[in-house]
């Protein structure tokens, strides 16, 4: 691709090392900016630094805060025994759409895989597992995608908390086996959330 500027170049190959964004695509992004108001572009520029420097992560459950404890686990209405433990920040917003669960989460930063050299101490397990050993948690719930990299994560974790007396469940499987999370229907996704099973009754299914 020949470029009559080094400027709008430079401003495509940043714009292509997003997920999903092709050279064309993001020189049809980067044009669409060019015409819009200078006033947008600095906004749009203003609010990316800001984020970069400013956002936070919720030291209890990981998910994206603008405080150290995030709206979730700072309310007062949720309930803290259950805990949902999912892969990604999306899938807390997939649930939290769904209105169906009121406890709160556990954001574990991706799934062990060694293909891709993430292995459990590359993920936010270890806290997982501190925070359900010190007491006050009743249930967790496994919400990762159901892949073979989701349910190793799940077996792990289980295997971690042998002994230590909670209940453990995941969502039912009215989500497709190899979909991922954030791209399941609220309905859906809602009713696995309630209809989810003892995650040993799920180990036996397998």
């Amino acid at each position: 691709m020949e470029f009559s500027s080094k400027l709008l170049e430079n401003a495509v190959y940043e714009m292509s090392q997003l997920p999903g964004i092709g050279k064309r695509t993001a020189l049809r992004l980067v044009l669409h900016l060019l015409k819009r108001p200078e006033a947008q572009t600095q906004n749009l520029s203003k609010a990316l630094s800001k984020l970069r420097e400013e956002v936070n992560f919720c030291t209890s459950c990981h998910n994206i805060s603008d405080a150290e404890l995030c709206e979730i686990c700072a309310s007062p209405k949720r309930d803290a025994t259950t805990i949902c433990v999912v892969e990604d920040i999306r899938d807390v917003m997939a649930i939290e759409n769904t209105s169906q669960y009121r406890g709160l989460y556990h954001v574990l930063g991706g799934k062990i895989s060694p293909m891709e050299g993430m292995g459990p101490q590359d993920l936010n397990i270890a806290p997982l597992i501190e925070k359900v050993k010190a007491g006050g948690v009743d249930e967790l719930i496994f919400a990762l995608s159901s892949t073979m990299e989701g349910d190793t994560t799940n077996f792990y974790i289980y295997k971690q908390l042998e002994g230590v007396g909670i209940k453990t469940s995941t969502i039912a499987r009215g989500i497709s086996v190899g979909d991922e999370l954030e791209y399941a229907d609220e309905v859906t996704l809602g009713r696995s959330i309630l209809n989810r099973v003892p995650f040993e009754t799920s180990i036996k299914a397998n």
